[in-house]
C-alpha cells in the first residue's frame, strides 16, 4: 500500500491505513533507531483529548481510527471512509508477529495483579522479551526514576495502559527522555491480556458491535461514554470541519 492518506477528525490527523504498513513502519522506526509514538483514536480518545494535546504536541505521533464511530465521521464529515479498523488489541499482537525478532517491551499500567498476568502473556503466549514492568498506581509517582527504570531496560517498544487522556500526555511529556523507539498508547489492552475482561465474540466484533457488548459488561462506566459524548464527539468534528 502507498503512502497513508490523512483524514481529519475534530482536530486530529488521523492516518487511514492497513495494519500491514503500520506495522512495517514502526519496525522500520526500530530498526533505524528512530521514535514514535502511536495512539489509537476511538470517539473515546476525541472527547477527552480535544483540550488536552496541543497541535504541536499532535505532530509528534501517529494517530490511527478505532472504531465504527470513527469510520462514520470520516464518512458523514470527509465523504470517505478509514482504510480499515485499528486497534490496540489486535494491532499489537500483530505488529509482535510481524517482527523477524522478539521485540524488548516495557510495560506500563494497570493494578499490579493485572500487570503480572498481562506480563506473563506477552512472555508465554505472544513470545516477546518483557524486559521490565510498573503499575499504572504507586509506579508511576517518580516519573523521573521510571524514565531511567525504562532507559536501564534498553526497552523497544512501551506499552502504556492508563486510558485516555493520561496515557497520551504521559508519552508525550516523556517522549523525549526515554529511549525507546516506539512508544503506544493501550488502554484497556492489559486487562484483556490478564483475562481480567473478555473480547466480544467474532462475529460481533466483524459487524462493529465490540462498543455494544462492552457496554453491558460495564454500563455504570460506559453509558456516557456511549449516549452524551457521541454527542460531544460529533460536535467537535463538525467544529473542526
Amino acid at each position: 500500500m502507498d503512502a497513508p492518506e490523512i483524514i481529519r477528525i475534530s482536530q486530529f490527523p488521523v492516518l487511514s491505513t492497513t495494519r500491514e504498513w503500520l506495522a512495517q513502519h514502526l519496525l522500520g522506526i526500530i530498526a533505524r533507531g528512530e521514535k514514535q509514538a502511536l495512539f489509537f483514536a476511538n470517539t473515546n480518545f476525541i472527547v477527552k483529548n480535544r483540550f488536552v494535546l496541543a497541535p504541536e504536541l499532535v505532530r509528534r505521533c501517529v494517530i490511527v481510527n478505532d472504531g465504527i464511530g470513527m469510520d462514520i465521521a470520516a464518512k458523514l464529515i470527509q465523504g470517505r471512509r478509514f482504510a480499515s479498523n485499528l486497534n490496540g488489541t489486535d494491532f499489537t499482537p500483530f505488529l509482535f508477529q510481524q517482527s523477524p525478532q522478539p521485540l524488548r517491551v516495557f510495560m506500563l499500567g494497570a493494578q499490579a495483579d493485572v500487570l503480572a498476568k498481562a506480563v506473563r502473556y506477552v512472555r508465554e503466549v505472544l513470545g516477546q522479551e518483557v524486559v521490565g514492568s510498573c503499575d499504572g498506581h504507586a509506579g508511576i509517582r517518580n516519573a523521573h526514576d521510571l524514565v531511567q527504570q525504562i532507559n536501564a531496560t534498553r526497552a523497544q517498544v512501551v506499552l502504556v495502559a492508563m486510558g485516555n487522556p493520561i496515557q497520551e500526555r504521559w508519552i508525550l511529556e516523556h517522549q523525549d527522555a526515554l529511549s525507546a523507539n516506539v512508544l503506544v498508547g493501550v488502554g484497556a489492552l492489559f486487562d484483556f491480556w490478564s483475562g481480567g475482561k473478555r473480547r466480544a465474540p467474532a462475529f460481533v466484533q466483524r459487524i462493529h458491535m465490540e462498543w455494544f457488548y462492552r457496554l453491558l459488561q460495564e454500563p455504570r462506566r460506559l453509558l456516557r461514554r456511549y449516549t452524551w459524548d457521541i454527542l460531544v464527539f460529533l460536535r467537535a468534528c463538525f467544529k473542526y470541519r
